[in-house]
């Protein structure tokens, strides 16, 4: 019999696939790791530089123009309580981070969940573009993208080698034999699917946040 549960599974499998596949042909960063909320992300760092040199002007290139005004609010009462002890001097950087990285956040679409700590994990990719940037040069990067393409078109064309197999074990049946022929139109139906789930894949840009 056709299994209702295994059709739903091939179908978010087909839509997860799509999204990776997606990622991987067209080279576009997939959602994984937000960069810019971290304690040792370039915003927090940008904000650290402002006040350590009393210079807003330094954090404001990370924030929209019409959100100007309420980073410098924050700015001056942060420069204000940072002087009163070193307990009021961490409270109130802490409290401007959070402010920038918050509006910074709102600007691009994506919601504060909070300052994370610093040396986390963001995996190879972050690391390898910015140190691009500082190096100026893409070596690396495009060394680090050409191998993750290569494994994930791999692990893709594997998984369409395994469900053409099925189909094709199960292509053969008696017309009188009614499971059987169920059989292979489940593995029919879930094989172009895939295919065409990966086919449309390439065709389409996803949005994307960093």
């Amino acid at each position: 019999m056709l299994n209702n549960t295994r059709f739903s599974r091939g179908c978010r499998a087909n839509i997860a696939v799509a999204g990776i596949l997606t990622a991987i042909l067209l080279l576009a960063p997939v959602r994984l790791q937000a960069h810019c909320d971290g304690m040792d992300g370039p915003v927090v760092t940008a904000a650290r530089d402002a006040l350590e040199t009393n210079n807003v002007d330094l954090v404001l290139i990370w924030v929209p123009a019409e959100d100007e005004a309420a980073v410098r609010e924050a700015f001056a009462e942060t420069q204000k309580v940072r002087e009163l002890s070193p307990a009021a001097k961490d409270l109130s950087d802490r409290y401007f981070f959070e402010t920038v990285v918050r509006i910074h956040r709102s600007a691009e679409g994506a919601p504060y969940t909070g300052l994370k700590p610093a040396g986390r994990d963001l995996g190879p990719a972050i690391p390898a573009a910015d140190e691009a940037i500082e190096a100026g040069s893409l070596e690396d990067v495009i060394r680090l993208l050409t191998q993750a393409i290569e494994d994930g078109l791999q692990e893709r064309f594997n998984e369409v080698q395994q469900r053409f197999s099925r189909v094709m074990s199960t292509k053969q049946y008696a017309s009188t034999d009614i499971r059987s022929g169920r059989e292979y139109v489940e593995s029919y139906v879930e094989f172009l699917h895939y295919v065409e789930g990966l086919y449309l894949a390439t065709q389409e840009h996803p949005a994307i946040h960093q």
